[in-house]
């Protein structure tokens, strides 16, 4: 598996090269999709992309005892949203049968 990371650049520039549409415009509908989606998870809204997979505001358990990996100090967390991804089937099948660097 390629260690590479794309970027929302990477993104734009990939659209661009598959469409015939402005890249500036291609930029405003990126950021307008991602804008929407963080505003929904915010309200805790679901947001479900079929054939891709589903986005969601998690609820995380506090702890009344935890400890900084960094520091080692001791701390207590409590409960919290985490923004979670849960792939959809297609996606899960394509990733399941991804070959790793080494078995190429």
């Amino acid at each position: 598996m390629s260690e590479s990371k794309i970027t929302k650049g990477d993104l734009v520039d990939a659209v661009y090269k598959s469409t015939d549409v402005e890249k500036q415009i291609i930029q405003k509908i990126i950021d307008s999709f991602l804008l929407h989606t963080r505003e929904s998870l915010e309200t805790g809204a679901t947001i479900e992309l079929r054939g891709f997979g589903t986005f969601e505001a998690r609820l995380r358990k506090g702890r009344s005892e935890a400890r900084n990996p960094k520091t080692g100090e001791k701390l207590s967390v409590e409960p919290h949203y985490v923004a979670a991804f849960r792939a959809g089937q297609l996606l899960k099948e394509k990733l399941w049968n991804l070959k790793k660097e080494d078995e190429k």
